[in-house]
C-alpha cells in the first residue's frame, strides 16, 4: 500500500486529506502536526475572541481522521527528512516512512528585528495558543498596539477591540492595506477605523520596544513614541521551509519550497502546498490557492493524473474587517497599465468604489470596494471572464445611489466562470447539480458541489444562480421558512391573519410539523407581533434573547436600556431622571447616533427596577432590542434654524409616536429634516421626510450600516397627511411581503419593478389595497402598549428577570472595570 506522509496539519493539509478520501485513494495516510489539536479555520481566527470556543473553528474531529483510516499525530514537530531512506523523524525521535511526502508546513509570523521585541507583552497573531496567551495578558492591561496595517493587522486590531483594550495600529507604509488599496481607499478605511475608536499611526518605523521586563511603549525612528502595554505583531508571514535546506530541497530566494506546476519540489516524490510553497517565485497567502494546490497533488497520488496542474491563482479578495467591507480584484492600481479609472467616494456614508477600465472601454481590469462590497462577486466574474461592459460602466458601482443602474445578472456568466474559488466550482457545475441532479436549495448545492463550504463569500452568487436556473426550468421559486413550515413568510402571514392564530403552538399544530427550530420560532414570533401587536413576552419561549428580556444583551452578560425619546426632544426633568438612574445603578451612559441615551451594564435582575424608575418619569421602551421602529431622528427645523422650512421636530415626534412598537421583518429607522440641508440624514434611513417650499418629500428604502443605501423618492411636495398615509401603506406592504430579517433597502431593490412598482401600489393604489393597508396599521397602533410597563406590572412576567430562582443577587461571573469615569465590562 502506498504510504503518504503529510507534514503540517492546517487548513490546506486537511483539504488534501479530504480530497484523497473523496477520490478513494488506496493509500496509508499519516498527518503530523505541531499544534495539539486537529486542523482548524485560521481564516476566521478572530471569532475565537467572541466565546473562546475552539470547536467552532474545527475543520474536522479526531474521529473523522480515524474513521477515514488516517493516522493523526499532534504535538510533534518533524525535525529531519531522510530522502535516501524515505522517512521523516520528529523531535521525539519517532520515524515515519513514506512513498510520497507532502510538505504543508504553512508559514510563521514574521517578527522584525526590533530591540526589545522579546519583552513580556509582545505577541504574534497566528494560532489559537497565541490568542489564548493574548487574552490572558489582555486582562492585566488597558491598551494594545498592532504592528502592521495589512489584512492580518486589522484582524488583530479587531481582536484587541474585542478585549476592550484601547487600540492603536502602527504601519510603516503611508496607508493601510498598501497592497490592496490606493491612497483614497486607504484614507477612507483609516477614517472608518478611527470612527470605531482605533488610533491609526502611519509612516512609523519602530526603533525599539520600551520597558524593563514588560513592555511599556514603542519608540519610533522619528523621535516620537506611543505609551502602550501590549503589542501584537502582524507584520507579514515567512514560509516554514526550514526542513528544505538540510534535506537538499531547493528553497526560493524569498523563502518557500520551490515547486513546479505539479507542486513537486526538486525531489519528484516530495510535494509542497500552501503558504510554504513557492510557485514561480510567488507565495500565495490565501486559503483558496492552497486548496487548488491540494487538488493537484490529490489528482496525481490518487489518479496519477499529470494533466491537472497549478497555473497560478487570482489573488482577488473580499473581507469584512472590523465590520467594514473591503474588497479588491484584478489589478487594483494599474500603475503600469494604460487604463481609465472610474471612482465614487461618499465620505459621509463611508463608501469608496474604484473600477479600472481598459482604454478602449471594453474590459474591466480591476477595482477596489470599501464600505459596500455587495457587487464584488459579479465584478470579479466580469474581470476574470473578460465580459463586455455596459455602455456606462459607472452604473456598475453607482446603482446603489438610488438613481437606477445597469446591473448585469448571473445569466450573463459563462458556464466556465469559477464561482467558488475555495473548491474550484464553476457556474456550470452548479447548474448541472440543479438541472441534472434535481437540487433545489443551497444546502443541496453545498452537498453536491461543495460550493460555499469554504470562506462562504460566494454564497450570494450561488443563490442567484440557483434562483436563475430554477426560473429558466419553469420552477416556482419558494422561499419556505424552514423544514417545519412548508410556507413562505408571506403565506404564513396570511394564514395567521385569516385564521386569527395567536400562538406559535397553534400555528405549528395546524400548518407545521415537528417541534420547530431556531429559524422558524423567531420568524413566527415576528409575524405574530407584526399582525397583532400583542405583548411579545406572552410568547417569550420563541423569542430571541433580546426580545425575551426586552433589552440588548451586551458583552459580559449585561444588558443595555434605551428609553424612547421621540424626535430627540427631551425635557430637563427627564434628563435629570436618566442621570439619577445611571448613577444609582452604575450604568455606562452614551448618547446614540439616533438622538437617544443608551444605558449599558444593567444586570438582569436590575432591569425591572430601572424600567420602573424610567416609566414613572414618563419614559417608554425604545425598542432598541427588537426588530421594530427604533428612532425618528430630527433636526431643529423651523423652530430654531434660520434655514428651516417646517417644524421637523414636531413632525418627527408625531411619526415616532405613531409607529412606536411596530414590529417588522427588520429594524426600522426614520428621519425628518426641516430643509434640504438634511441635518437629520433622512435619506440614510428606512424612511425619510424632508421639508420643501411646497410641503414634504417622502423618501424610502435607505439603510446605513455595513451596506449603506440612499433612500429614493416615493412622493414629492406632499402634505403631512399624505406623508402619514403613504407611510402607513409602505410600512404595512413591507411587513407583509418582505423576507425574514430583510431590511427595506434590499427588499425594495429585489421587489419586481422596484421603486416604480412601489409608487404604483402605494401612491396610485394600483392594487386597490391602500385602504386595507391603512386599516391594518390602525389596528397595530390601537393595540400598542409599552412592553416595559407591562413587564413590571405583571408579577408572573417580572419574576423572569432574575439570574437565579432562589435569590435576587447579581451574577457573580459578571466582571466590570472603570475607565474614563464609567464602568466597562471585562471580556468573557
Amino acid at each position: 500500500m502506498t504510504k503518504i506522509v503529510i507534514v503540517g496539519n492546517g487548513m490546506v493539509s486537511y483539504k488534501l486529506c479530504e480530497k484523497l478520501v473523496e477520490k478513494k485513494s488506496a493509500a496509508s495516510i499519516t498527518v503530523i502536526g505541531e499544534e495539539p489539536r486537529p486542523a482548524y479555520d485560521r481564516v476566521h481566527l478572530s471569532a475565537y475572541f467572541e466565546d473562546a470556543n475552539a470547536d467552532k473553528l474545527s475543520m474536522a474531529s479526531r474521529d473523522w481522521y480515524s474513521e477515514n483510516g488516517i493516522e493523526l499525530v499532534t504535538s510533534e514537530k518533524v525535525s529531519h527528512i531522510d530522502r535516501d531512506n524515505k522517512q521523516v523523524t520528529t523531535h521525539n525521535n519517532s520515524t515515519y516512512s513514506y512513498d510520497y511526502l507532502v510538505l504543508a508546513t504553512g508559514s510563521a509570523a514574521f517578527v522584525p528585528p526590533i530591540k526589545g521585541v522579546d519583552k513580556k507583552g509582545v505577541f504574534v497573531y497566528r494560532t489559537i495558543e497565541d490568542l489564548e496567551m493574548m487574552m490572558a495578558y489582555g486582562k492585566k492591561v488597558s491598551s494594545a498596539a498592532v504592528l502592521g496595517g495589512g489584512l492580518l493587522g486589522l484582524e488583530a486590531a479587531k481582536a484587541a477591540l474585542d478585549m476592550n483594550l484601547k487600540t492603536s495600529v502602527v504601519e510603516f507604509a503611508p496607508r493601510l492595506m498598501p497592497r490592496q488599496l490606493d491612497e483614497v481607499g486607504g484614507e477612507l478605511l483609516k477614517s472608518k477605523m478611527e470612527d470605531l475608536g482605533v488610533e491609526i499611526l502611519l509612516g512609523k518605523a519602530t526603533s525599539q520596544i520600551a520597558g524593563e521586563d514588560s513592555m511599556t511603549g514603542m519608540d519610533f525612528s522619528d523621535d516620537t513614541s506611543l505609551d502602550v502595554e501590549m503589542l501584537i505583531i502582524s507584520a507579514g508571514i515567512r514560509p516554514r521551509d526550514e526542513l528544505g535546506k538540510e534535506a537538499g530541497l531547493e528553497v526560493a530566494e524569498r523563502g518557500g519550497f520551490v515547486v513546479n506546476s505539479l507542486m513537486q519540489t526538486n525531489d519528484p516524490e516530495i510535494f509542497a502546498i500552501g503558504e510554504c510553497a513557492s510557485y514561480e517565485n510567488m507565495i500565495y497567502g490565501l486559503v483558496a490557492p492552497g486548496y487548488d494546490m491540494a487538488e493537484v497533488v490529490a489528482e496525481q497520488i490518487a489518479n496519477e493524473n499529470k494533466e491537472y496542474k497549478f497555473e497560478g491563482f487570482d489573488m482577488s479578495t473580499k473581507l469584512k474587517l472590523i465590520g467594514v467591507d473591503v474588497a479588491s480584484f484584478g489589478d487594483p492600481f494599474c500603475d503600469n497599465v494604460p487604463h481609465s479609472p472610474i471612482s465614487i467616494a461618499d465620505q459621509q456614508a463611508g463608501v469608496y468604489k474604484r473600477l479600472n477600465i481598459s482604454e478602449d472601454g471594453k474590459k474591466l481590469l480591476g477595482g477596489i470596494l470599501i464600505g459596500d462590497a455587495d457587487d464584488y462577486n459579479m465584478l470579479h466574474q466580469m474581470y476574470i471572464n473578460e465580459m463586455a461592459l455596459p455602455p456606462h460602466p459607472v452604473d456598475l458601482i453607482a446603482k446603489g445611489s438610488g438613481e437606477g443602474g445597469a446591473a448585469i445578472g448571473v445569466d450573463a456568466l459563462p458556464d466556465t466562470a469559477q464561482v467558488c474559488s475555495c473548491e474550484n466550482v464553476s457556474k456550470g457545475d452548479i447548474c448541472c447539480s440543479i438541472q441534472d441532479d434535481g437540487v433545489t436549495d443551497i444546502n443541496g448545492i453545498k452537498k453536491a458541489t461543495k460550493a460555499g463550504t469554504g470562506c462562504g463569500g460566494c454564497l450570494p452568487m450561488v443563490n442567484n444562480i440557483l434562483e436563475d436556473t430554477l426560473k429558466k426550468m419553469g420552477a416556482t421559486i419558494r422561499k419556505e421558512i424552514c423544514e417545519h413550515f412548508e410556507y413562505t413568510r408571506q403565506e404564513l402571514f396570511d394564514l395567521i391573519k385569516v385564521n386569527e392564530i395567536k400562538t406559535y403552538d397553534e400555528l405549528l399544530a395546524k400548518y407545521g410539523k415537528g417541534a420547530g427550530c431556531e429559524t422558524c420560532k423567531p420568524a413566527v414570533a415576528s409575524l405574530l407581533a407584526s399582525i397583532w401587536n400583542e405583548l411579545i413576552l406572552n410568547q417569550a419561549t420563541i423569542q430571541d434573547t433580546n426580545d425575551r428580556f426586552l433589552a440588548n444583551i451586551q458583552k459580559g452578560g449585561s444588558y443595555s436600556v434605551v428609553p424612547r425619546i421621540p424626535g430627540g426632544e427631551i425635557t430637563p426633568d427627564k434628563l435629570i431622571v436618566i442621570g439619577e438612574v445611571a448613577k444609582e445603578f452604575d450604568l455606562y451612559t452614551k448618547i446614540t447616533g439616533g438622538q437617544r441615551i443608551d444605558l449599558f451594564g444593567a444586570t438582569l435582575n436590575d432591569l425591572p427596577l430601572i424600567w420602573e424608575r424610567l416609566i414613572n418619569a414618563g419614559f417608554e421602551s425604545g425598542h432598541a432590542y427588537g426588530k421594530s421602529l427604533r428612532t425618528v431622528k430630527s433636526c431643529v427645523g423651523s423652530t430654531w434654524c434660520r434655514f428651516g422650512l417646517h417644524d421637523s421636530v414636531g413632525f418627527a415626534i408625531e411619526i415616532e409616536n405613531r409607529y412606536k412598537g411596530l414590529r417588522s421583518p427588520h429594524k426600522l429607522k426614520g428621519g425628518v429634516s426641516g430643509c434640504i440641508r438634511e441635518c437629520a440624514e433622512a435619506r440614510g434611513k428606512d424612511f425619510g421626510v424632508i421639508a420643501t417650499e411646497k410641503g414634504w418629500n417622502l423618501y424610502v428604502g435607505g439603510n446605513g450600516g455595513a451596506n449603506p443605501k440612499h433612500a429614493v423618492l416615493l412622493a414629492g411636495d406632499i402634505s403631512k397627511e399624505e406623508v402619514v398615509r403613504y407611510l402607513d401603506r409602505y410600512l404595512m406592504f413591507y411587513i407583509k411581503t418582505a423576507e425574514p430579517l430583510q431590511r427595506t433597502a434590499p427588499w425594495q431593490e429585489k421587489i419586481e419593478g422596484g421603486i416604480d412598482y412601489l409608487k404604483q401600489v402605494i401612491v396610485e393604489d394600483s392594487l386597490g389595497i391602500g385602504q386595507q393597508l391603512e386599516d391594518d396599521m390602525e389596528i397595530l397602533i390601537a393595540n400598542y402598549s409599552c412592553e416595559w410597563k407591562e413587564a413590571i406590572n405583571n408579577p408572573k412576567i417580572r419574576k423572569r428577570f432574575a439570574h437565579f430562582s432562589n435569590t435576587d443577587q447579581d451574577d457573580p461571573n459578571q466582571k466590570f472595570k472603570r475607565e474614563r469615569g464609567q464602568r466597562f465590562p471585562v471580556a468573557w
